[in-house]
């Protein structure tokens, strides 16, 4: 099974989920955003799947620094695909892509049943 993990390696639940997948012995490609930014068909596909809510990362700085203007504009499927293509720091970390779909936020439970 090919997994894809993408995420900011600085970040906390990033580290423990990467660190989780090695204690597990799974093996994934690990995109960084800060390096190869976000793929804008990617990012619409996560949205589609999941939803605006589940893939924006509503508590970060980035996000609290947008004007409310452009906030509203997260109500847009495609417009806030744009906006997280554009500032990849307010998608929620990591994703994962795997056979059976994808993995947004590190949740041990989710994860086992998924992965292994």
């Amino acid at each position: 099974m090919t997994i894809h993990f993408y995420g900011i390696p600085n970040c906390d639940t990033v580290k423990k989920a990467r660190k989780w997948l090695d204690a597990k012995g799974l093996d994934y490609t690990f995109h960084d955003y800060k390096k190869e930014g976000a793929d804008a068909g990617k990012v619409t596909s996560w949205i589609g799947d999941k939803g605006v809510d589940v893939v924006l990362n509503k508590r970060g700085t980035t996000f609290r620094k947008l004007s409310d203007a452009e906030k509203e504009q997260t109500a847009d499927k495609a417009k806030a695909a744009q906006l997280l293509v554009q500032n990849p720091s307010m998608i929620k970390r990591p994703i994962v892509e795997c056979a059976d779909g994808i993995l947004v936020g590190f949740k041990e439970d989710e994860w086992s049943a998924k992965l292994l």
